[in-house]
């Protein structure tokens, strides 16, 4: 029995004689561990790269492995602005998980025919700060409907798309035509994109020597040719699929239950990961890149050579810095087995856009112009356009403008959701404008791209202000006490850290 055996069993006693001896053995052996946790990430980086300069034929082996493709032209030229690359600044990938049923370690879990041609049921958006001091793991469920191109055309513009299933993007079009379709609607860029298959997470998960995960209840799926008992467990890989997969028998079986368990699951993976110590472990290492590249779809700038870089810029992030949240949705009208977007999914796409931490508040809008208003409310049009999502969010702004003595006011609905509050005019009405934003803090104020005749229109999106007093407003009756508001609330995005315990 070693030092340190003796202490545990001698601690059992509590108070008895010697405990403060007991006390200080156990803060110098917590200070021991800390030392050699501190240690041991400190030696990733050097391990990592004995590796590469020992093993330039396991490298190329590696390498050669990952399948290649060119989605450029699906993408089409149009993209959002880059904010980053592998080396500097934001990063985002696209990681899709495939249910192609070829291929081999593939062909056990059916034909799909039930539901024909290969679908990307997993759509995580990775997000990578450019401080490289977080990740965010955004999770799109499947089953959402979204505008998309036609016949996937990356040449197709914006206003020809239709509104399609999610996961038929990958079907129709692959990878290219999921990039094409999330970058359309929401304005973030993708620097790369990974595909993983059915045996591909298998084998991932055997190397890394199986993996826990918790379930509060029984589990009984045919379709995902998967049992399990309620309690935590240790999965391999032919398991774990199962469990990720799971979905019509077990809660309300949705797919965002079923993304939920996904989250848990990956936290699980992250866990494993640091406390295995996977670099330090050479063998381990390399038969779990081998069990990744081997059934790995990427965009050919996607190679090891990015991943290790990528690797070693984020090896600081503990688990605790990780997070995983969903798209916020809500029932989808004409199909209530879809959903679509709620308006709050517009705060997480600008958080991604600003490279701005989850919960963290947003930049305060500039200061509406303080110059005097010319033009009284009485003199002017205005069409107020509800964009926020929000039913009744443009009537709402119409009854404060015209207690204010605007009075000739209409209210209609947009094509589609927005962000903030714009004011648009035409010709030389824009110290009209200026009166009618005077009303709404922090809009923005613009020429119209059309004509707008003598008429100001505002556009209220997710995010829009409330009415408030216009310096010279006419009358005195007090403005009606908003009961509406298309502010997201930030309860609910429900980040769940990859530190959290894997039954929560």
């Amino acid at each position: 029995m070693d030092v340190d055996e003796r202490d545990e069993r001698g601690d059992q006693g509590g108070h008895g004689p010697g405990s403060g001896t007991r006390a200080a053995l156990r803060g110098h052996r917590a200070e021991r561990a800390r030392r050699r946790r501190r240690r041991g990430l400190s030696v990733l980086g050097i391990v990592a790269a004995l590796l590469v300069v020992g093993m330039i034929g396991t490298y190329a082996k590696l390498n050669g492995n990952i399948d290649r493709l060119d989605v450029s032209k699906m993408v089409g030229k149009d993209r959002p602005t880059p904010s980053g690359d592998v080396s500097s600044g934001p990063l985002n990938i696209l990681l899709i998980g495939s249910d192609v049923r070829t291929g081999e370690g593939n062909e056990d879990y059916g034909n799909g025919e039930w539901e024909p041609g290969q679908h990307s049921d997993t759509n995580i958006l990775m997000h990578i700060s450019g401080d490289r001091k977080s990740v965010t793991m955004v999770s799109i469920p499947r089953d959402s409907m979204v505008p998309s191109p036609v016949d996937c055309d990356g040449n197709a513009p914006e206003n020809q798309w239709r509104v399609h299933q999610w996961n038929q993007n990958f079907t129709k079009g692959g990878p290219g035509c999921v990039i094409r379709t999330l970058e359309g609607n929401t304005d973030v860029f993708v620097n790369h994109f990974a595909v993983v298959d059915f045996a591909g997470f298998k084998d991932m998960v055997d190397a890394l020597g199986g993996v826990p995960a918790c379930t509060p209840f029984d589990i009984d799926d045919p379709k995902a040719n998967f049992t399990l008992k309620a309690g935590r467990h240790i999965l391999d890989g032919e398991q774990a699929l199962g469990y990720v997969r799971t979905r019509k028998s077990v809660g309300d079986g949705s797919d965002i239950q079923r993304i939920k368990r996904q989250q848990a699951f990956l936290s699980s993976v992250a866990q494993k990961a640091t406390d295995t110590k996977l670099l330090l472990r050479p063998d381990r290492l390399l038969r779990f890149l081998g069990a990744a590249t081997s059934s790995l779809q990427m965009d050919p700038d996607f190679g090891l050579g990015p991943m290790k870089d990528i690797a070693e810029s984020v090896k600081g992030i503990g688990v605790d810095k990780i997070k995983f949240v969903t798209v916020p949705t809500q029932a989808y009208p004409q199909d209530l087995n879809r959903v679509q977007w709620a308006p709050e999914a517009e705060e997480l796409w600008e958080a991604i856009r600003a490279d701005r931490e989850l919960g963290a508040p947003s930049p305060t809008p500039s200061p509406t112009s303080t110059e005097p208003l010319t033009v009284t409310p009485d003199e002017i049009s205005v069409e107020v356009v509800n964009a926020s999502g929000v039913v009744g969010l443009a009537k709402q702004a119409v009854g404060a403008l015209r207690v204010q003595g605007f009075a000739d006011v209409v209210s209609s609905n947009g094509d589609a959701v927005t962000k903030g509050a714009t004011v648009e005019y035409s010709g030389d009405n824009e110290e009209a404008a200026r009166t009618v934003a005077a009303a709404f803090p922090g809009a923005t104020i613009a020429k119209a791209q059309r004509d707008l005749g003598q008429q100001v229109r505002v556009t209220l999106g997710v995010g829009a202000p409330d009415v408030v007093e216009v310096p010279n407003r006419l009358g005195e009756e007090p403005l009606p006490k908003p009961t509406l508001s298309s502010t997201p609330s930030s309860s609910v995005l429900q980040p769940r850290k990859a530190s959290d315990d894997i039954c929560s």
